[in-house]
This record gives structure tokens, C-alpha cells and sequence, in this order.
């Protein structure tokens, strides 16, 4: 398989990549069709390790190989995985400013970003899972662009790996979008499709990870790195605090460690 997957563009290795961890959405998504609510302490166990998955590739996947790269450049090997960390957060933060968004677990008096009482709840929903699927799809196209580049500490494996990662932790998020859209008496089928659609933005990351680091190699350090300081702000802003809301601390954050073993076992194993 991974033979096969060598012989096709980096564009449609990402894009490939990218619909398998849409599908995990939608199969997160599609939990609407069994029942009407769900169990508050496998949610947040679900998104526990969802939070230690994104943690781990955030490491192993994205700085790590940005750090191995830039050994090679004039510039600190810190530098540009320093840079590229910190614009990642900042740019998702200025992203939460921006975009009007409501997180699953909140009301809607809580609802973020220019004029979120414009918006229908429904939209909310699936434009904060969106926005935060963003730097995923971003971070397997850059690492796909990666391997295309020729970056020894970039493999086609790990870029699987870090893909099947992500595939992992997007079935919480698609049930944590339809879920709520369901208890609010919103249709099985709509539910569904809502919380699958969140996952679309992926795909399309990901071709711009890729087109970006293949027109622009020198800025594959500082792509990885602003990758992994995107996915770091989503795990900080959303992903941990909604998964201690309902008093299971303890069983997430043991989740959170099983995610992170989980992710890092794969990116060493496979790269």
C-alpha cells in the first residue's frame, strides 16, 4: 500500500489522507443515528484523547522535523520552529476573534467572534469545529509536502501516521457537533450532515500545506512549526476545558495520556 501511495503526487496523497479523516468525522457524526445523547463520561474520555493525540503530533509530527530541518539552514535550529509555533497561535487566535463561532459544550450567550448573534446555532456549531479542523488538514498537507521536498526527516510513514492520528480524534469531533444539533430536535439526517460537513475545510487545508511548501521550500520549518502552534491553541482554547465541563477530570486526562502514547507510538513506529 505504501508503495502504491509513493507513486502519486503529494496533492493527492494529502487529499487522500484528508478524506479518510473527514470519513472519521462523519462517522462521529453519524452516532445520531443511534441515539439521542451521549454518555457525558465517554465524551469526554473521547475527548481526552483526542486533546493527547493532536498534543503528540503536534510534537512528534510537526516541531521535531521542523527542528531537524533547520539544523541544515543559516539560521538557530530553535528559530524557526520558535517563529512558526507562535504565529500558528496566534493566527488561530485572531481566527476566534474573526469568525463567530459557539463551542459544543457552551450556550449560546457564549458564542465568540463579530456578531454571533446573527448567526443560528446550528452555524456556530459547525463553524468552530471548522475553523478548528484547519490547522489539521494543514499539518498533513505540509507533511506530505514535506516528503515530496526530500527532507530526510520528513517520511512518507510518518505523514500516514500523523494522518491516521487525526483520523482518530475527528470522531469526537463530529459527534460533538451532531450530538448537540440532535438534543436541540434538529432531524437525524441533518444532524449528521452538519457534523460531517465541519470536517470539508480538511481537504482543502491540506492542498494549500501542500502547494506551499512545494513552491516554497525554505519555509518548510516555519509551515510545520506554525502547524503545530495552531493544533496546540485549539487542544489549550477547546479541546482540554470541554473535556473536564462535566466534572471527569480525572478520566480525561488519563485519556489524554493514552492519546498521546497512542499518537507517538504511531509517528515513532512509522517514521
Amino acid at each position: 500500500m505504501i508503495e502504491f501511495i509513493a507513486t502519486l503526487s503529494p496533492v493527492t496523497q494529502a487529499l487522500i489522507a484528508t478524506f479518510f479523516t473527514w470519513g472519521m468525522t462523519a462517522i462521529g457524526a453519524a452516532l445520531v443515528f443511534t441515539t439521542k445523547t451521549m454518555n457525558l463520561k465517554l465524551m469526554d474520555g473521547m475527548l481526552g484523547f483526542a486533546g493527547g493525540v493532536m498534543i503528540a503530533a503536534s510534537f512528534w509530527s510537526l516541531l521535531s522535523p521542523a527542528i531537524e530541518m533547520a539544523e541544515s539552514s543559516s539560521l538557530p535550529s530553535w528559530f524557526p520552529a520558535a517563529v512558526g509555533f507562535l504565529l500558528g497561535g496566534f493566527f488561530l487566535w485572531m481566527a476566534d476573534k474573526i469568525i463567530p463561532h459557539l463551542h459544543p459544550t457552551s450556550p449560546m450567550k457564549d458564542a465568540e467572534g463579530i456578531n454571533p448573534a446573527s448567526k443560528r446555532r446550528s452555524t456556530l456549531l459547525v463553524l468552530a469545529i471548522t475553523l478548528h479542523n484547519i490547522p489539521e488538514g494543514l499539518a498533513i498537507g505540509v507533511a506530505f509536502g514535506a516528503v515530496a521536498a526530500g527532507f530526510p526527516s520528513a517520511t512518507l510513514p510518518a505523514a500516514i501516521a500523523l494522518a491516521i492520528g487525526i483520523g482518530i480524534q475527528n470522531l469526537p469531533e463530529g459527534t460533538a457537533v451532531a450530538m448537540p444539533l440532535r438534543r436541540d430536535g434538529m432531524s437525524r439526517r441533518k444532524s449528521f450532515f452538519y457534523g460531517q460537513f465541519s470536517g470539508m475545510v480538511e481537504p482543502i487545508s491540506a492542498v494549500v500545506g501542500v502547494l506551499a511548501v512545494t513552491f516554497m521550500t525554505p519555509l518548510l520549518p516555519f509551515a510545520l512549526s506554525f502547524a503545530a502552534g495552531a493544533m496546540i491553541f485549539v487542544v489549550v482554547e477547546e479541546v482540554i476545558p470541554g473535556s473536564q465541563e462535566n466534572g471527569n477530570k480525572d478520566l480525561a486526562s488519563i485519556c489524554l495520556m493514552l492519546g498521546f502514547t497512542v499518537m507517538m507510538i504511531l509517528d515513532v513506529a512509522f517514521g
